[in-house]
């Protein structure tokens, strides 16, 4: 007997009753739903079922859900422009605000249907909502129970939801479970765990992979003796992906669906669609793409299946702001011919910026006589007119030029015509680290240290920093206030970061250009990127100049950017270089060097 959930009937009609004085908008047709159930074997009563059903009615161009109504809310007539439309219902367990992902009475129920729409027309469609929780079903052999001590369990667990699990004991043995599926291809995880009667603990574990809604599967478990060791045999039935309850095909509409706007990036993008597996070969899911305007299209390599009827596709080497068109490609199983789905989408990448002065061949000695500033107010450059790099000269050269900490040097370079040298030195009576940095130098703090504000705005989302590099450094033989386990006679280190945040000056001390404040007299300012709540990427490279590993040459370096999450944009960005990593604790080695040039951001 079918033991299916819902039946949605649905009628679209322009709605003339003079008696109602009614009329239809102009263009539109009119849906009136009516919902009953059939017959059902769930722990919830037919009036619950419908009560907690969940219809949304979506553009059938994948450009968006247009209504969404729980069924004890649903108005008597629904009014909507005329075109193409999906109706999906989900009712039981998975409708709930806050589902049991586990349970050993709820079932989830799920179905779809597509509509056409015309104004002052009728149209009727069936919408079968059918069983479509994951279903277990652990057995124990009379053997087990002769083998192990009472109280041997085997726990079964949905691998995409933590805490979804069933304990199955002897009480439990031939029930099902029933499992709301959740993420991308999840597994049926298992373990039994027993005492044999010799007293020996014993367990066991495995995993069902792929599992579908709408599927019952069985492990069926044995105790036998094998050579004289003990085993547990797992006997999956020949019925594995047998289909509980009678499963109505819902006809997937083939087309492409929507990219998610934190999945454009600067030279690449996600592209989706859904496939109708029953009429298209799931191997042969391609997407073609273009800059928008002209005329030849670039074949992706085959899509990757993500989930039942979903495909995606990773479509990168694309140029920064600028817009491209895409469509879908597949090819039919009956005769094996491609097809060009109709329809494309559009998208446009986002910004690719580099770093003003990336190669630093511009300075000025605008701020000081004392020292470089790498910018210049009479520059043709509108962007190398103001300050973006910055370095701590402003403090180290309080007592004379001759104590510059950074520097441009025209006899060593990798690009153009100089590079700049970052030089730890001994400042009268206090260690200075060779540093630069994009922000502002604050103030000196008598000969204590100094403050320092990092950061420059910056909205896009490199992957990486590439540049040039070459230290040369030494033994530390200065020692400051730190940090813990670092003492004389260690080896200094470069320190090379960059990071991405947002960071709200208000609550980091700084200004809206920079809002990160470091006082190096107060550790309690320093901010560490790799666990910083407004940190959203970052990347960092140590340099070790010792007697087995020499980088007293040119070498190009890339850092790439590990984001803690994909689904913000930065407002700022941080890029700090150091001869001496432990400079803010006033701790080096005094002739440590550092060059640059050519700093690089990539989108790839």
């Amino acid at each position: 007997m079918k033991k299916t959930f819902a039946i949605i009937t649905i009628a679209a009609a322009a709605i003339m009753s003079c008696q109602k004085q009614q009329t239809t908008p102009e263009g539109e047709g009119a849906l009136v739903l009516s919902v009953s159930t059939g017959e059902t074997k769930a722990a919830m009563t037919s009036d619950e079922l419908l009560a907690n059903a969940d219809i949304r009615i979506y553009k059938d161009d994948f450009s968006g859900m247009v209504r969404h109504y729980k069924y004890s809310e649903l108005p008597e007539k629904i009014y909507l422009p005329s075109g193409g439309y999906r109706v999906d219902v989900l009712a039981g367990e998975a409708a709930k605000e806050t589902p049991a992902y586990a349970s050993w009475e709820q079932k989830s129920y799920k179905g779809s249907k597509t509509v056409t729409i015309a104004a002052g027309a009728s149209e009727s469609i069936t919408v079968v909502a059918s069983m479509n929780s994951i279903v277990s079903n652990i057995s124990f052999d009379e053997s087990v129970d002769n083998y192990f001590q009472a109280g041997y369990t085997c726990s079964v667990s949905l691998s995409t939801v933590e805490g979804a699990s069933l304990s199955y004991s002897k009480t439990e043995s031939g029930a099902d479970g029933y499992f709301i599926p959740s993420g991308f291809e999840p597994s049926l995880d298992w373990t039994f765990s027993g005492t044999l009667t010799s007293g020996e603990s014993f367990t066991k574990s495995g995993k069902i992979e792929t599992v579908e809604g709408g599927k019952r599967y069985r492990l069926a478990l044995k105790y036998v003796e094998k050579n004289g060791l003990l085993d547990v045999e797992i006997l999956v039935d020949d019925t594995l992906n047998e289909v509980y309850d009678d499963i109505i095909f819902v006809p997937v509409s083939t087309g492409l669906a929507s990219t998610g706007k934190y999945e454009v990036w600067g030279t690449k993008f996600t592209a989706y669609a859904d496939v109708d597996e029953n009429e298209y070969d799931q191997s042969k899911v391609y997407f073609e793409y273009r800059p928008a305007g002209t005329d030849e299209w670039t074949r992706t390599v085959a899509a990757t299946r993500v989930g039942e009827g979903s495909y995606s596709a990773l479509i990168s080497g694309l140029a920064g702001e600028t817009e491209y068109e895409y469509r879908l490609v597949v090819t039919n199983l009956a005769d094996g011919s491609e097809e060009i789905v109709d329809g494309t989408k559009t998208v446009t990448t986002e910004a690719t910026p580099q770093v003003p002065n990336s190669s630093f061949e511009t300075v000025s000695h605008d701020e000081s006589s004392n020292y470089y500033s790498f910018y210049d107010p009479s520059s043709s450059d509108h962007e190398l007119q103001t300050k973006w790099w910055c370095s701590g000269n402003k403090g180290s050269t309080t007592v004379g030029s001759s104590y510059q900490i950074t520097y441009p040097d025209t006899g060593d370079k990798k690009d153009g015509n100089q590079s700049v040298c970052l030089e730890s030195r001994y400042v009268i009576v206090k260690f200075a680290a060779g540093n630069l940095f994009c922000g502002r130098f604050g103030e000196t703090i008598g000969t204590s240290g100094g403050t320092v504000y990092f950061g420059r705005p910056f909205t896009a989302r490199p992957t990486a920093m590439r540049f040039w590099a070459k230290y040369s450094s030494g033994k530390i033989n200065r020692v400051g206030n730190g940090p813990a386990g670092v003492q004389s006679g260690d080896y200094d280190k470069a320190s090379l970061r960059i990071a991405l945040g947002t960071w709200d000056y208000k609550k980091y001390g700084g200004d809206a250009n920079s809002p990160i404040l470091v006082n190096t007299t107060k550790e309690s300012t320093f901010v560490d990127y790799s666990t910083d709540e407004s940190t959203i990427a970052f990347g960092e490279k140590i340099l070790t100049a010792d007697a087995e590993n020499s980088t007293n040459v040119w070498q190009q370096i890339t850092i790439p950017l590990d984001y803690k999450t994909t689904t913000a944009y930065p407002t700022h960005i941080m890029i700090a270089f150091a001869a001496s990593m432990y400079g803010d604790y006033f701790t080096g080695c005094d002739s440590s060097k550092l060059w640059l040039d050519k700093v690089e951001l990539l989108y790839e």
